[in-house]
């Protein structure tokens, strides 16, 4: 079996509702762990995080470990940044042996053809300022001023703050609306069409706190929700169906 599951945001919240999401994502792993082959983490698992080059953040020791103990088992473990964690380096590659995948990617996974994304850098042509802060929070160059100008307290009390603030933006854009997810079952149209000759039996994407499962014809786009609210994530058994399920741990 085959999972995935996105828009955890640990550290998200009051203390203790930070640990009661932690702990609810762990009892998933545990329970994916017993017959996955893999596991794809489709960004904002963390609510923030940010590398220095001997720093991390303070925290999430209980998914950290569980990481590290799922590929220690030979499960694979490929994690896709999203918005809130997009600044990830090399220590959960190299600490947790965690596949890190900076961009979409089309993967073949029993049989079917699966277009994995985070999703909040699709179909975003018509708002520009959204586009402009897409470029701005993915420059290295401003990755290198934040790291090089910020002591880490005040990074992650900044970082802390915004991710905060996008979070209540979505929650007053009203995240429940499965409409929210049509903007990228239109990127999942279009890619279609301009990709004839590669066909795409799923398209799974995460970031608009909507779980989702859409069909039409041929097209087939699940979206996995957020965990702050109602967790929800996708399993593709090996006869190559992918369903959308609720986690009640």
């Amino acid at each position: 079996m085959i999972y995935f599951a996105s828009d955890v945001h640990l550290g998200s919240g009051t203390p203790q509702e930070a640990r009661t999401t932690e702990r609810r994502f762990v009892a998933w792993l545990d329970m994916a762990a017993r017959d996955a082959e893999a596991v794809f983490l489709l960004g904002d698992i963390f609510d923030f995080w940010f590398e220095y080059r001997r720093v991390v953040p303070q925290g999430f020791v209980r998914t950290l470990g569980k990481f590290a103990e799922l590929t220690d088992r030979g499960i694979r473990v490929a994690f896709f940044p999203g918005n809130h964690d997009m600044w990830t380096g090399p220590y959960l590659a190299h600490e947790c042996g965690i596949e890190i995948h900076q961009a979409p990617h089309t993967v073949t996974l029993h049989g079917r053809r699966i277009f994995i994304a985070h999703g909040d850098n699709l179909n975003i042509h018509g708002q520009p300022a959204l586009r402009l802060l897409n470029r701005i929070f993915r420059s290295r160059v401003l990755r290198r001023l934040f790291a090089w100008g910020l002591h880490p307290d005040l990074a992650m009390r900044f970082g802390q703050w915004w991710s905060s603030k996008s979070r209540k933006a979505h929650r007053t854009a009203g995240p429940a609306d499965p409409s929210a997810t049509e903007p990228l079952i239109a990127y999942a149209r279009s890619y279609a069409a301009a990709h004839p000759g590669e066909r795409i039996d799923h398209f799974v994407f995460g970031h608009m706190h909507v779980a989702r499962d859409f069909r039409d014809g041929i097209l087939h786009t699940v979206h996995l929700g957020c965990w702050e609210t109602a967790p929800a994530y996708a399993v593709l058994s090996p006869d190559g169906e992918l369903s959308l399920k609720r986690f009640e741990p």
